[in-house]
């Protein structure tokens, strides 16, 4: 089966068919790939299995809606919710009949494969025959095999083709009466619609028309011209209608077919006006391929838009949803940021790490403190509790109190005292009227009239009560005539009227060419839109490459710009980088050689201390051994003079045994205080070397968390600080020694 959509144009129709099994669709509509029923109506819609035909009968009993409308010929137009245009009701009508099965065709289909395949197996069992429907080609079904033949380049009706009216027999009306004029009996004043134009609206009327005997109006030949179909007439149209006249025009110029003589003449003419016809009509159709060109042009162009608006879309959702997490990182290191810079604060206000004990009367002193103003990160929110505060007062909480409190309010205050304002004195005290009142009495006078007079402009005209008759115009009187008595007399009258003509034509072309003067420049703006005649399209478009080869050169101009442009700030970007590169690393240097050096001070600082420290306990070590040696000194000189003078009977061995104790002890104490004081040095150096690099990753941790902070504010000020450092005392020095020699050139010379 096949579905045929035919659509009607001005001058040919257009055939287009389409199989169902297709389905496609096409630029007029959508074609849908099966009808709902077709599962129980077409033999050849063949459905895979019970399971399937159950689930399309679901399906179609789902998308038929039995809520039927049915107009109420009363307020059949009414747009008005209170009176409906339908009523809705619930239909019990079933589309499929009675006499269709609406089971499984598969059932049938399994039997007669069984049959088969029983015959297969068993030859004595004999396949029953087929019966096939009588077709009935050349009846009922006719329609089936006969399909109107599809021509692409059909055309029913010509443009030059005009068909012959019907001529009938003309109706003589009687000559009207000139000596009195009809009068109309009735009047049309309006006419009112109980319904919208736009509900009633149809093609224009066309009123019925008589012609008459010998005439062929040329009216007649757009005949075939309507509404929505050639009217209202344009460009197409009227070159039309111009063909038609020439046809016409040539018709006539043709030989008679009564003449043999000019057979040969006529065939040529004929043959030429035919050859004429199809050049005409390859240049429509070449119009037509261009015309269709550009629709697909514009169809494409607008595709390409679409895709780009949809890209754009996406791109600018993407850069949005990068922006919300970009935002939402800056926001959390802003936050980070805040928190350790206080952190730090507080840090610094307390380098050594000392207890301080809470001073309230500084705490009370300060009104910015926590006491006044406590800080909702530390716990404290000042709105709780807040209704603590409110003022809870019962003369304005109870209705008792209002009444004592109304009870205490004076007099005037509940009781207002109205003095009448005194009148106005207008007069003098001689009895005169003052100016000032005049002035206000003249004023208000003249805006009474103007209201007087603006509302009587207003009022609207009261209706006729009686018919009142309409006054008949007189007929106009009759141009007068000169009459003449010579011909000399006729040829003056003749040439008065001739320059009366020229004049009055004069006229008329000044007034058309001042109004051509005026109007000027919209008129070299359709121009340049719109041109009609061939030349005038040949130099538009002549006029158009040249606009569109000058906007090329344009771009490929800009287009080369711009790639200098691009080069030269990508080298500049480069140099940038690099410069940047190096002041960067010259600031990490110099941080670096600046946190070496305080290590080292720190190193030198210590050193030195302890060198001193050192330096103290030798003296006192060498003072003590100096002591300690001179005691030995003089205890073995007086142990030598008291041998020189006791006998060596009477010398006794515990004084010498005493003395060599003493002196092992001291030497033992010597070696202990030796040991120690290495071990304290040793120490002391583990301990400091321990703190300063512990001093040293603390430094390092700050600098690059400080680094990796830095904006480019910072960057810069960084950078124009190395500037400052380096580069202008360098100048400045280099400045100071040329002055210098300078001096001592002026210095040697004088």
């Amino acid at each position: 089966m096949s579905h045929v959509v035919t659509i009607e144009e001005p001058q040919a129709k257009l055939q287009v068919s389409q199989t169902r099994c297709g389905g496609r669709s096409g630029p007029w509509g959508k074609v849908s790939a099966n009808r709902t029923y077709d599962f129980l109506y077409d033999p050849l819609f063949i459905m895979s299995s019970e399971k399937d035909h159950s689930q399309a009968n679901i399906q179609a009993t789902l998308i038929r809606s039995k809520l039927r409308r049915v107009p109420r010929y009363r307020t059949m137009f009414s747009s008005l919710i209170h009176y409906p245009r339908y009523s809705v009701y619930w239909s019990k009508a079933d589309p499929v009949p009675s006499f269709i099965s609406q089971d499984w065709k598969g059932h049938e289909e399994r039997h007669k494969e069984a049959l088969r395949k029983l015959a297969v197996t068993d030859t004595s069992f004999q396949m029953p025959k087929e019966v096939y429907e009588d077709p009935d080609v050349t009846g009922k079904n006719r329609y089936k095999y006969f399909e109107r033949p599809f021509l692409p380049f059909y055309q029913q009706m010509p443009f030059n083709v005009v068909f012959a009216s019907t001529r009938a027999e003309p109706y003589t009306f009687p000559p009207p009466s000139t000596k009195y004029l009809p009068i109309p009996s009735k009047y049309t004043v309006g006419t009112q619609t109980d319904y919208r134009d736009a509900e009633v609206q149809t093609d224009p009327y066309s009123p019925e028309y008589i012609v008459c005997q010998d005439s062929i109006p040329e009216l007649l030949t757009l005949a075939t011209l309507t509404w929505g179909r050639g009217l209202p007439a344009g460009q197409a149209e009227v070159e039309m209608i111009e063909r038609a006249r020439e046809k016409r025009a040539w018709e006539a110029t043709l030989p008679p077919l009564s003449d043999t003589s000019q057979f040969e003449k006529r065939r040529r003419m004929m043959n030429a006006m035919e050859r004429k016809e199809w050049a005409f009509r390859e240049q429509e159709i070449e119009k037509l391929q261009e015309i269709r060109l550009e629709v697909l042009k514009e169809l494409l162009k607008k595709r390409d838009e679409n895709q780009n608006e949809v890209n754009m879309a996406c791109l600018n959702a993407q850069w949005s949803k990068l922006q919300e997490v970009k935002e939402a990182k800056l926001a959390q290191i802003h936050r980070t940021h805040v928190s350790a810079i206080r952190k730090l604060l507080g840090k610094g206000k307390n380098i050594e790490g000392k207890l301080e004990r809470r001073n309230i009367i500084k705490d009370y002193s300060d009104y910015a403190s926590q006491v006044y103003g406590p800080l909702s990160r530390l716990g404290r929110f000042t709105d709780n509790n807040s209704e603590d505060f409110v003022v809870k007062n019962h003369y304005l909480n109870t209705y008792e109190g209002l009444v004592e409190l109304e009870s205490c309010l004076p007099e005037f205050v509940t009781q207002p005292r109205i003095r009448p304002p005194k009148p106005k004195v207008t007069t003098t005290k001689d009895g005169f009227l003052k100016r000032a009142a005049r002035m206000d009495h003249e004023l208000a006078e003249v805006h009474k009239a103007l209201l007087e007079k603006k509302n009587k402009g207003l009022e609207a005209k009261k209706p006729m009560r009686f018919l009142q008759r309409k006054p008949i115009p007189q007929p106009r009187l009759p141009t007068p005539t000169l009459e003449l008595s010579s011909n000399e007399e006729e040829d003056i009258e003749m040439a008065v009227i001739y320059l009366q003509k020229l004049l009055r034509g004069r006229v008329v072309q000044n007034m058309m060419f001042e109004g051509k003067e005026k109007r000027l420049e919209l008129i070299q703006e359709l121009r340049t839109s719109h041109a009609l005649q061939e030349e005038d399209r040949l130099v538009k478009k002549a006029e158009k490459q040249v606009t569109l080869a000058l906007q090329r050169q344009k771009n490929l101009h800009e287009h080369k710009v711009s790639l200098v442009e691009n080069h030269l700030a990508g080298l500049e970007g480069w140099v940038l980088a690099d410069m940047l590169d190096f002041l960067s690393k010259e600031l990490v240097r110099l941080q670096e050689e600046r946190r070496v050096h305080a290590l080292a001070m720190l190193a030198e600082r210590q050193r030195r201390m302890r060198e001193a420290e050192e330096s103290g306990r030798r003296q006192v070590e060498e003072r003590r051994l100096q002591e300690e040696d001179q005691i030995f000194k003089e205890a073995s000189v007086t142990c030598f003079l008291n041998k020189s003078v006791v006998p060596m009977e009477q010398e006794s061995p515990l004084h010498g045994s005493r003395h060599v104790i003493k002196v092992h002890q001291s030497t033992v104490t010597s070696y202990l205080e030796d040991i120690i004081l290495n071990t304290e040095e040793n120490t002391a150096e583990e301990q400091a070397r321990a703190e300063i690099e512990k001093m040293a990753e603390e430094i390092n941790d700050i600098a690059y968390e400080m680094e990796s902070r830095r904006t480019q504010l910072q960057s810069e000020e960084i950078v124009a600080e190395l500037v400052y450092s380096f580069l202008i005392p360098e100048l400045q020095k280099d400045f100071v020694k040329e002055k210098g020699e300078a001096n001592l050139l002026q210095i040697s010379s004088t």
